[in-house]
């Protein structure tokens, strides 16, 4: 169960936070093209997580359990850091800015996938969070692991599409909703951090 929530948790702080998919579906859902703005919020990143699942799964099985534990320590200080770092920029008003996108073409939705593909926060989730968990399962049965899997993709696309939804339904207070919604996606940031460091320390 506890997999259950961090999994979903850490799936909806990723679904909240901007990117240059995200921003394109905007447009999309603004001109009332939702079928491009669902496939935008969910075919591109549904790929870019089977390459890295796979990827993450070979590397956890290379990974000496020795170090799983370190590992994981670092992944919840990477967390704890980045929702700490993003609370204290927004109270400085700097994080309220618009992202900018390429147009919804193929190329810009490609472009778009690549720096999603490039993102620390990417890396920093498969290496440091999904990494140990997959390590996890090499002892513990992959089957223990799943729900961590699924509860991710469950709060990512849940919260990435209804994010989306209500910005461009309150296009007229977009800026002050986004800060809202970028503050609450840091802070719950900020208690998984903590949560996912604590969980490392109990093995």
């Amino acid at each position: 169960m506890d997999l259950l929530i961090l999994g979903a948790g850490m799936g909806m702080v990723g679904g909240m936070l901007p990117n240059p998919l995200q921003v394109i579906a905007l447009t999309q859902a603004a001109a009332a093209r939702w079928d491009r703005a669902i496939f935008v919020l969910t075919v591109p990143p549904l790929v870019i997580d089977g390459a890295f699942l796979s990827t993450t799964l070979l590397f956890s099985r290379l990974m000496p359990l020795g170090i799983v534990h370190y590992i994981a320590y670092a992944g919840g200080a990477l967390v704890t850091g980045f929702a700490s770092y993003g609370l204290w920029d927004l109270r400085r008003e700097r994080l309220a800015r618009t992202v900018s996108s390429p147009a919804y073409t193929f190329a810009g939705v490609s472009v778009a996938t690549l720096a999603e593909v490039t993102a620390p926060g990417t890396w920093v989730y498969w290496v440091t969070i999904a990494a140990p968990i997959l390590a996890e399962g090499r002892t513990r049965g992959y089957a223990h692991v799943v729900p961590f899997f699924v509860g991710g993709l469950l709060g990512y696309y849940g919260a990435a599409i209804a994010s989306t939804c209500l910005v461009a339904w309150l296009a007229g207070v977009h800026r002050s909703f986004k800060h809202y919604l970028l503050m609450t996606a840091n802070a719950l940031l900020l208690c998984i951090g903590i949560s996912y460091f604590i969980r490392a320390y109990r093995g």
